[in-house]
């Protein structure tokens, strides 16, 4: 029997510039529209162009939407946090320390060390968006999720 999914899903990263807005994004997309999806980052960030560019090659895209922090989160409470760097997993074991939510950490590896051609980054920020697309789709055993058309 599958585990329920759970109502509310944040995605936790350093600046919510990279890995926590793809996670979002990839998440919206496969979980149910039931499931609250939100994204924040520890501190402070800037949006990253090659973020909108490997959304882009999905169908997917983050409008209007900027950098946030979790002080700038409307609601701090999720039924689970999804940490992606390691200062993004210490600040939600001491966010949680006295409250009944699950942190789950999935190390993803950082693209903004990428150097190179424009083509060498790409390609470490597509890696790191099927990483977390197969992730969620195992996590959440969401049936043809990572065979979905792209």
């Amino acid at each position: 029997m599958q585990a329920a999914l759970p109502h509310s899903i944040l995605f936790l990263c350093g600046m919510n510039a990279v890995r926590s807005p793809i996670a979002e994004q990839l998440a919206r997309r496969i979980l149910p529209a039931t499931t609250f999806v939100a994204s924040a980052g520890v501190r402070a960030g800037e949006r990253d162009p090659f973020v909108d560019a490997v959304l882009a090659e999905e169908g997917l895209a983050l409008g209007e939407r900027q950098p946030r922090t979790l002080d700038d989160l409307e609601d701090d409470y999720f039924d689970l946090i999804v940490t992606l760097a390691p200062e993004a997993h210490h600040a939600a074991l001491e966010l949680t320390r006295s409250l009944a939510v699950e942190v789950e950490y999935w190390p993803m590896p950082d693209p903004t060390d990428t150097g190179g051609t424009r083509e060498h980054i790409m390609a470490a920020y597509r890696d790191v968006r099927e990483r977390l697309k197969a992730r969620i789709s195992r996590r959440f055993a969401v049936p043809g999720a990572e065979s979905a058309p792209d």
